[in-house]
């Protein structure tokens, strides 16, 4: 419970990692699953998009 009114309340993990998965149904284990491959999907288009900055960069101060 927040102390203050106004105070935004944390939403609960969906995923911890280490976590025991034996209580885990086969349906949670495979949303799971999809949310992790979809967070995967998610970390590797961002490092794409940092590699094509860093690489203009890289480019652009090549040519001075």
């Amino acid at each position: 419970m927040a102390i203050f009114e106004d105070e935004p309340v944390k939403p609960a993990a969906a995923h911890v990692i280490g976590q025991d998965l034996a209580l885990l149904s086969v349906a949670e284990l495979t949303q799971r699953i999809d949310l992790l491959r979809a967070e995967i999907a998610r970390l590797e288009a961002e490092l794409k998009a940092k590699d094509a900055t860093k690489n203009a960069a890289e480019a652009l101060f090549r040519r001075g």
